[in-house]
């Protein structure tokens, strides 16, 4: 086994280290138990002043025990809220200091496991961290960058996470095909259009076979808040009015608390001002008090989670159930996987648009496209797939390992760069 070098997939929802064995397979390195994806969340517990990771993490969280959750840190690379700071415990951190803190927790885990630091690095990125502004998406990357090497990797590349899924998928084909891979995550959507063959795979420079790639910046978290937004915050007055006026109460707050990434920015004094001062003029203050007891328990993940829940069993059923409750709020409701539908539907429209584009710029008619190369958790999303079935009528839908074959790929990647 080569540890000299890995592949590292770290992912809004979840993130994977992968290695290659004597025989040239991929495999990826247990991160939490025998468990090969860890969830990328964080916890910092009040209660024994401990650090939790991965699963650990949102059990400690969802048990109740008082501290500060953070999750979705990849959205946040490329934007202003890299320069955001965090309170825990009286001390202020900041998110790049608390991506070092995870990262430096898989390494960690990988060096107790191999017996032997790892030096160099494939990271998997996505085509785009941020749309239309390439300032920042070269920001993100280097953002990134230095949260590896701050961990101590001593090299570092990039791969784009489509084609790491795709260098995994070519590993059980015998014959050349003309893909395109769809990876739809918790943060991105990323296309490529390769072609791949046996012989193909044994090259170390993939240049010529990648045709074109594309992404957008439309993941499973957005799916979450537009799910929430739609469906779940108007049970805490969201569209609700202002007494002797028509105007609605701010939606701010309801934003945030829909969005992984920015819940924590609730947890402040000023926030909590200013929810009383908008509960007084509220034309259903009963509605602000339960948004109020959720922000002043810090219940905000727990709810969002929840929402995540019902999204994911909607890919699988018609109707959910969602059962919410905490001091001072009980929230029930049914959702139907309509109501999922008609929340993201927009934005899902977005996905197509962008294959199209990836396509022209392959100069690649959909009927030509062979196989679909599926990764990513999002990509079961029932209306997601009804579109896909539309552009691709002929192709082979071929779902990988949705979690673990990006980590996989740029394992392979890597063990051919180094």
């Amino acid at each position: 086994m080569d540890c000299s070098s890995c592949g590292l997939d770290f992912g809004t929802s979840n993130s994977t280290l992968g290695l290659v064995d004597k025989a040239g397979v991929p495999f990826l390195v247990p991160l939490e138990g025998e468990a090969l994806q860890l969830p990328s969340v964080l916890f910092f517990s009040f209660e024994d002043e401990q650090i939790y990771f991965g699963q650990s993490a949102l059990d400690e969280y969802v048990s109740g025990a008082e501290g500060r959750i953070m999750r979705a840190l990849k959205s946040v690379l490329g934007t202003s809220l890299m320069n955001d700071e965090t309170r825990i415990r009286g001390n202020r951190l900041a998110i790049g200091k608390i991506l070092e803190i995870f990262l430096s927790h898989i390494r960690q885990q990988s060096d107790n496991r191999l017996l032997e630091p790892v030096a160099n690095v494939v990271a998997g990125r996505p085509v785009r961290f941020v749309d239309d502004d390439d300032i920042a998406d070269k920001t993100a990357q280097d953002q990134l960058e230095s949260a590896i090497k701050g961990v101590g990797f001593s090299h570092v590349e990039f791969q784009y996470e489509p084609i790491a899924a795709a260098l995994d998928y070519e590993r059980g084909i015998a014959n050349e095909q003309l893909a395109l891979v769809v990876d739809i995550g918790g943060g991105t959507s990323d296309f490529t259009v390769i072609r791949l063959s046996p012989q193909r795979a044994k090259k170390v420079d993939r240049v010529e076979d990648i045709l074109s790639t594309g992404g957008v910046h439309v993941g499973g978290g957005d799916f979450d808040r537009l799910f929430s937004m739609g469906n779940v915050m108007p049970l805490l007055g969201l569209h609700s009015s202002v007494k002797r006026s028509n105007r609605q109460v701010p939606v701010g707050p309801y934003f945030d608390l829909s969005s992984w990434h920015r819940i924590n920015r609730l947890y402040t004094q000023s926030v909590h001002r200013n929810l009383r001062s908008t509960r007084q003029e509220a034309a259903s203050p009963e509605l602000l008090d339960k948004l109020l007891a959720i922000v002043s328990g810090k219940y905000g993940h727990l709810l969002a989670s929840k929402v995540e829940e019902c999204k994911i069993s909607l890919t699988h059923s018609i109707e959910q159930k969602l059962c919410f409750e905490v001091p001072e709020v009980v929230l029930q409701a049914v959702l139907s996987r309509n109501d999922l539908d008609e929340a993201i539907g927009e934005t899902v429209m977005q996905i197509p648009k962008t294959i199209d584009a990836v396509l022209k710029a392959a100069n690649v008619k959909s009927h030509e496209v062979e196989t679909l190369i599926m990764t990513g958790g999002s990509t079961q999303i029932p209306v997601l797939c009804a579109h896909l079935d539309r552009l691709f009528p002929d192709a082979k839908f071929m779902q990988t390992d949705v979690f673990g074959s990006v980590g996989l790929g740029l394992a392979l990647d890597a063990s051919r760069r180094f």
